[in-house]
């Protein structure tokens, strides 16, 4: 990965299109699980591709690449939620008949719907994306310690719900 972050940072968009290739499915669940809405979703991961294309040279060091485009895509998320806040629904829209390949992670991302948002963005990270909880506290720009408990919490939350 390390060299075709390079390579993209020099203007190989085919390398750039390679790189967003193999981050695209960590993005999905990230953005998925913040904003609970595939289309929102999608809206979020397109304006963090495109952010990281314009910005590929400002990024010092490319071991650094997931932790800056992970904390792009929480930042987009971030918007389209506030966003959301100010857009009141005139009418309810009918739930849309949902493929059986959907229904896959149904149960994980049922229980996942249960935790505040600060536990579910940290055990997503964490569990889905792979983080450190050193690299999840430099994105989400609290402490190491608060990145633990949130963990901690959240398992305990998760197994409460489980459970029942």
């Amino acid at each position: 990965m390390d060299n075709l972050v390079k390579r993209a940072q020099q203007g190989d968009a085919d390398a750039f299109a390679e790189l967003m290739q193999s981050q695209m499915q960590n993005m999905y669940k990230t953005a998925s699980a913040m904003l609970r809405d595939d289309e929102d979703a999608a809206d979020a991961i397109s304006e963090t591709i495109l952010v990281c294309w314009e910005k590929m040279r400002q990024l010092k060091n490319t071991d650094f690449f997931k932790t800056w485009m992970t904390r792009i895509l929480i930042n987009k998320c971030n918007d389209c939620l506030r966003r959301r806040k100010k857009i009141c629904p005139v009418e309810e829209v009918e739930d849309t008949p949902v493929s059986p390949r959907e229904y896959e992670n149904v149960e994980w991302m049922e229980m996942m719907r249960g935790l505040d948002e600060k536990y579910r963005l940290v055990m997503i990270l964490y569990y889905v994306n792979g983080l450190k909880t050193t690299e999840i506290s430099s994105i989400l720009k609290i402490s190491d310690s608060t990145v633990r408990t949130r963990l901690a919490r959240g398992r305990s939350r998760m197994a409460e719900l489980y459970a029942v």
